[in-house]
């Protein structure tokens, strides 16, 4: 008997085909790409998706020389202040991001108080020692705004002498806190941040806490009067107690050419560590915007700047004595 009439005999020999090549796969970096209809893969076990985790670190890598790469290139705008709207989007606020959501644990409220499109004006309390109230009002509204807003801060002139301080205070967005500049700014549609106490609302005594200061002679209103801008007070609570300050060695800060020298619990005594926050709960609240369109022809009355000014300073007054209420612990969660 041959060996074909053998297999011949074999049963089955007839019917065996070879098995058909598997359908090429889609896939995207190692996960294969679903067709339409079909239901998404089931989880993967815990090392392979540790394996997959590596695509993110692998894009998150590649996004971070592409973003060196445009830096040391020169390929990145700034406007005519200076701001860097990359430059704050991919360092400044993630880095602030830490302080708002973690450490301070801030909460923000009245955001629909804050126009989604065109100019106002964000008029706040100041406290603190050091101004964080007004960089972290600036991460709550890029945060929580649904048109992530930028906000182009008003601040003084101590900051732009200092040429560290003044180029990132610029590439950050801020700018000379001054009325031609405030109404440029507010001319071309923006949001713009000011805070009328001045240094008299960061270096005051703990004992002062949450009692709003002057408000000077009411440029900001002018400002936002010649623009017909509407004006949004903002009242934040948390800030009074990052750094109490029990006492200010006036001299000593005339030395050294700053407005003030504050003493707190834990500077200087702990040195560098004494600079370090106290964990305090912030609760930030957008009051519903004035309207000024009506009054631009009032701009240089004294009176109805004036009685503006004080329109706003009572609100911001009201809503921190509010704000307190809902908060009874300082540094509670």
């Amino acid at each position: 008997m041959s060996q074909d009439e053998y297999r011949e005999m074999l049963p089955g020999h007839t019917d065996f085909k070879l098995p058909e090549p598997p359908p090429a796969q889609r896939v995207n970096g190692r996960r294969p790409i679903p067709e339409k209809g079909e239901p998404m893969p089931e989880p993967m076990p815990e090392p392979m998706a540790a394996v997959a985790g590596l695509d993110v670190w692998d894009q998150r890598v590649a996004d971070g020389l592409a973003f060196l790469r445009r830096r040391l290139a020169g390929a990145y705008e700034v406007d005519e202040f200076g701001f860097d709207p990359e430059l704050a989007e991919r360092v400044f606020h993630p880095l602030l991001k830490i302080l708002y959501r973690d450490w301070f644990r801030t909460e923000v409220l009245g955001i629909e108080n804050v126009p989604a499109e065109g100019s106002a004006l964000v008029v706040g309390n100041h406290s603190g020692t050091i101004a964080l109230d007004a960089l972290m009002l600036t991460v709550g509204l890029r945060d929580k705004h649904p048109q992530q807003r930028h906000l182009r801060l008003l601040g003084a002139d101590l900051v732009f002498r200092m040429p560290l301080m003044s180029e990132l205070a610029r590439a950050a967005g801020a700018t000379v806190a001054c009325n031609p500049d405030a109404e440029r700014l507010m001319n071309s549609g923006q949001l713009v941040g000011v805070f009328p106490e001045g240094f008299k609302g960061i270096g005051k005594n703990f004992a002062d806490r949450y009692k709003l200061q002057r408000f000077g002679r009411g440029g900001f209103v002018s400002a936002a009067l010649r623009t017909g801008t509407p004006i949004v007070p903002v009242a934040i609570v948390g800030a009074e107690e990052i750094y109490p300050i029990l006492a200010d060695l006036k001299p000593l800060a005339r030395l050294l050419g700053i407005p003030y020298f504050p003493i707190t619990p834990t500077f200087p005594w702990l040195g560098p560590l004494g600079m370090i926050p106290l964990p305090s709960k912030w609760l930030i609240q957008f009051c519903p915007p004035i309207p000024t369109a009506h009054l631009t022809e009032f701009a240089d009355d004294p009176l109805v700047v004036y009685n503006l000014a004080d329109q706003v300073r009572e609100t911001i007054q009201a809503t921190l004595h509010e704000l307190l209420e809902k908060r009874p612990d300082p540094f509670g969660p």
